[in-house]
């Protein structure tokens, strides 16, 4: 079994010797391949639908790990009890429903170790979310698959909410300028030519929304150089 680029990435996040829920585990890929390493002895897989936790079963048997996993049908982390796992790693959604997923559990939520977060879109919306109701981020960082670049957002809840001096920096992580991933000048790139295609687009109309979206726009690609 050969893991992508991002499910590899992903897997590098999990600490050794730590009992990990994969939430949406479709195949169980990332679970399967971290105990055939022996970096973790346990993990659960759960899946709202039956169809990919029948496939994780699958994956499970072949590999005979059948007494080191338990598979769960369910939404989200409403699965999972406190204490049951010390890591959890929620990739390939929304960033808004990985947002509403951590609130419908949040004693879950609140007492794990460490959240592995790859939202598909809305990355945004889920670092706003995660610092405006008492997470760290932790660490940040980007993974290219496919001409397509991933971000995955590690945290811990403290309690403590984290004000951002430009909101900017929900867009692009703070975590991914400090470690200077060796994606993120492309990254950054993508989101000025991103907005340049807005301005294109919105062309030369004087409306009073027009002129507001384009104006925003070239804030935007003006902060986002600033970041570079």
């Amino acid at each position: 079994m050969k893991l992508t680029n991002r499910l590899l990435k992903i897997a590098s996040l999990v600490d050794k010797n730590k009992r990990l829920a994969d939430i949406g585990t479709d195949h169980g890929y990332i679970p399967v391949y971290l105990l055939n390493k022996g970096e973790i002895d346990f993990a659960i897989l759960a899946d709202i639908n039956k169809g990919p936790l029948e496939n994780a079963r699958s994956e499970v048997k072949r590999n005979k790990l059948e007494n080191k996993v338990d598979l769960r049908l369910g939404s989200g982390i409403e699965v999972l009890k406190k204490g049951e796992v010390d890591e959890v790693i929620i990739a390939g959604m929304g960033g808004i429903l990985i947002g509403e997923l951590l609130e419908a559990n949040k004693e879950v939520a609140h007492s794990v170790e460490k959240l592995i977060l790859q939202p598909m879109q809305a990355q945004e919306e889920l670092r706003s979310y995660l610092l405006n109701n008492g997470y760290e981020i932790i660490d940040e960082c980007l993974e290219k698959e496919d001409f397509r670049l991933y971000e995955i957002i590690v945290a811990k809840y403290t309690g403590n909410n984290t004000s951002v001096e430009d909101e900017i920096y929900y867009e692009v992580g703070k975590k991914l300028i400090e470690n200077k991933d060796e994606l993120l000048v492309e990254f950054i790139e993508n989101k000025i030519k991103k907005y340049n295609n807005i301005i294109e687009k919105l062309g030369d109309k004087e409306l009073d929304a027009v002129v507001a979206k384009r104006n925003l726009a070239k804030m935007k690609i003006e902060k986002l150089k600033n970041l570079i």
